[in-house]
């Protein structure tokens, strides 16, 4: 990396992994409320896949000339400040950069992010386990927000997906909220799923007071809530329609930096889990999104640039 300009993994047609290409960007200086991160670790998240296979594209959600950037959360250090920020370089920073049409992400070397979209990581967290926190663990927040306090003490909440990354903290929170919580999984993710202090199963019946559909089943999920229930999806532009009177809603992940500093704070204490599979090379992104389509993978991908 020079000084006036870093590398950054894009796709200019979309093709899938193999349509991934690492370039040089000119580095940019952060202005007012800004800060630029010298990027230490950046998660594979199936989004990442989305945008690389040319899903959004197709939706319409993307109209970038050049390429389109990479990658949603990230951890590094700060290296430069604009105008207006609390932060100082040299400090520890994980956040989430969002939306589909920009050609920039989080598989770089540098970013130039708001600094509100950031938080501190606190000692005894890596960097590689703190980046793997913003996109999955605010999205989990969000989504418990969406699903609200349980009613009454026996209200029965079905999370699908659990021992995926989202999953997994939206098992671990909703219990705050009062919720009776029980994860769908498959049966080697039983001892996980678990540990969050929740039920297990790997089938289960309608009947359910709210769903999280971590899992994307869409109206095979909605399907399994009792009538009048809460349905939240993670899909906010194809949410099912209601029916039955279910209350239906979908996440739409939105930087929030003191949640984040919350949620990362209770990564470093192990009440959360972090969720880190391996770390690996930028350089090596197509075949860790290779790895990622096949499906399976507990944890994320975390990639080194």
């Amino acid at each position: 990396m020079s000084t006036s300009t870093f590398r950054a993994a894009v796709v200019r047609t979309p093709s899938g992994p193999d349509s991934i290409e690492i370039i040089d960007v000119p580095v940019r200086a952060p202005g007012p409320g800004e800060v630029r991160v010298a990027v230490a670790a950046a998660p594979v998240n199936p989004v990442d896949l989305g945008v690389a296979g040319g899903t959004f594209h197709a939706m319409g959600l993307i109209h970038q000339p050049r390429w389109t950037g990479l990658g949603w959360d990230f951890a590094g250090t700060v290296v430069a400040t604009g105008p207006g920020v609390d932060l100082a370089p040299g400090d520890r920073v994980a956040g989430l950069v969002v939306g589909f049409d920009r050609d920039h992400g989080t598989y770089a070397e540098q970013l130039v992010v708001a600094a509100g979209a950031v938080a501190v990581v606190p000692d005894g967290l890596d960097l590689v386990a703190a980046s793997t926190v913003p996109l999955n663990g605010l999205a989990a927040a969000q989504i418990v927000d969406l699903l609200g306090d349980a009613r009454g003490d026996g209200d029965r909440l079905l999370v699908t997906g659990a021992a995926g990354a989202v999953g997994g903290y939206v098992a671990a929170l909703a219990r705050e909220r009062g919720w009776q919580v029980t994860g769908l999984a498959r049966p080697h993710d039983e001892a996980f799923v678990r540990s969050l202090g929740v039920g297990f199963t790997t089938h289960a019946e309608p009947g359910w007071d709210a769903v999280a559909d971590a899992a994307v089943l869409q109206e095979r999920g909605l399907a399994l809530v009792d009538d009048g229930g809460t349905f939240v999806g993670v899909r906010p532009n194809a949410a099912p329609a209601s029916e039955r009177g279910i209350t239906v809603a979908a996440v739409e992940t939105r930087p929030d930096a003191a949640r984040l500093g919350d949620l990362l704070a209770r990564t470093a204490t192990g009440e959360l889990p972090a969720r880190v599979h391996a770390a690996v090379p930028m350089d090596d992104v197509a075949d860790a999104h290779r790895t990622v389509a096949k499906g399976g993978v507990r944890g994320r991908y975390v990639l080194q640039p």
